[in-house]
């Protein structure tokens, strides 16, 4: 199977996931609002497909959130089989995405640093400073 035929379906499972969040998890308790698809990744074989999502929320309610959310992945089979036509619809294995949290994290630590004028900020180099010559 060609690569960008599993990055189009990657995108478009991806896609109908996050549409499905709201409908899915209605009435579950959870914030749907701090939940994001980040990305899929799908088997070559197209029997199992990695689902990454990232939840905006404290550290200890993620774990439960994603619980709600695996709990649901029948569901989300469902949906996804019922809008887009597969030979094969793929296990959904649902997991939690920290990259965006390490990314705040590092941006925080940055920012700390210009604060502290540990680096120079934006406004602080001239055209010609640090330019090879």
């Amino acid at each position: 199977m060609a690569v960008d035929r599993i990055e189009r379906l990657n995108s478009l499972i991806r896609r109908e996931i996050a549409e499905a969040v709201p409908v899915v998890m209605a009435g579950s308790g959870v914030n749907v609002a701090a939940i994001t698809v980040t990305r899929v990744s799908v088997a070559s074989n197209l029997r199992n497909a990695n689902v990454a999502i990232s939840v905006f929320s404290p550290a200890k309610d993620r774990a439960h959130i994603l619980s709600q959310v695996k709990a649901r992945r029948q569901e989300f089979q469902r949906l996804v089989n019922r809008d887009i036509r597969m030979k094969y619809t793929p296990v959904l294995n649902f997991t939690l995405d920290e990259s965006l949290e390490r990314g705040d994290h590092v941006l925080d630590i940055l920012s700390k640093m210009e604060d502290a004028g540990e680096i120079p900020g934006d406004g602080d180099m001239e055209a010609g400073d640090g330019a090879a010559e």
